[in-house]
């Protein structure tokens, strides 16, 4: 006969007793720390931040980076959203050169590669570098103003691996990271998600779920009459990693909370909170996973 603390893990067809998409967890916990975002390429550019919802209970201490110069004076801007701003380039430690684009979401230490943007509607103009700029690199290890990083984003147009390279100890100590991944090379000597991927796993992480595919049409063709409508190409998207869960194991209690505390606010992964909780239940004879499967019922 299986264990309780088996039998209890069995899935089975869930009804929430409320929309579990509106629930946070400071509703079923009132000691859950404040979360240390780290946010690499923080440019508002494409609406709210993966990190919102953290913002909204009021449970985010967010470090910001941006080192395009326009779009950090409007980061300094919002002082209720980031705890410290910092316009520095984040990447291998070596000196750059920031190529400042048309269009800001394309700005990049690397070069655009028009041999691929040109096979697509909008990129070669948004695509088209107004100026360069050079720039010295920081690693993220070497950065004072962060000490602590429980969720890691990165959207920095192609430098992402440099970045994780520069920041192996702070890595160690990361729970979460959600960056942007490209499976077709929008700059020259881009990587590519299978790079990234490699990293992350080497460095203790396993890919958790991708956020929405973006795909785009090939020129000449249209979907819709829109530039935007994608149909058969993937182009890139959100990749979100997380601590090995067969490690979980040996992860202090604080970091399974905040782990937990990340997986039910910002992604709904209402599975990998259970059993981040079970975990602290295990090694500190608490209910927590007991207390949070009270929002659902059989």
């Amino acid at each position: 006969m299986a264990s309780n603390q088996t039998a209890r893990s069995i899935i089975r067809p869930l009804r929430p007793k409320m929309p579990l998409e509106d629930l946070s967890l400071t509703e079923v916990f009132d000691d859950l720390p404040k979360i240390s975002v780290v946010d690499i390429g923080a440019s508002a550019l494409d609406g709210q931040p993966p990190w919102q919802r953290l913002l909204d209970v009021g449970k985010a201490n967010v470090v910001g980076f941006e080192p395009d110069a326009m779009q950090f004076e409007l980061l300094q801007k919002q002082s209720e959203t980031f705890s410290t701003c910092l316009p520095y380039a984040v990447g291998d430690g070596k000196p750059g050169m920031l190529n400042v684009c048309f269009a800001p979401g394309m700005t990049s230490l690397l070069e655009p590669d028009f041999e691929v943007l040109d096979h697509f509607h909008g990129f070669t103009e948004w695509g088209k570098v107004l100026r360069r700029e050079p720039v010295a690199t920081r690693r993220l290890d070497d950065i004072q103003e962060v000490t602590d990083i429980d969720f890691l984003k990165l959207d920095v147009q192609g430098s992402e691996l440099a970045v994780l390279q520069g920041a192996p100890e702070k890595l160690k100590r990361t729970l979460f990271v959600q960056t942007e991944v490209q499976f077709v090379p929008f700059y020259k000597q881009q990587p590519l998600f299978a790079e990234l991927d490699q990293h992350l796993r080497e460095a203790g992480f396993w890919l958790h779920r991708f956020q929405p595919m973006i795909s785009r049409v090939f020129k000449p063709m249209l979907v819709n009459n829109s530039i935007y409508s994608g149909l058969s190409q993937v182009l890139w998207t959100d990749a979100v990693y997380v601590k090995r869960f067969t490690d979980f194991a040996e992860l202090d209690s604080g970091s399974l909370l905040r782990i937990a505390f990340i997986a039910h606010e910002l992604y709904r992964s209402f599975d990998l909170t259970i059993l981040a909780l079970d975990h602290i239940d295990r090694r500190d004879g608490s209910q927590r996973g007991d207390r949070y499967r009270r929002f659902f019922v059989k």
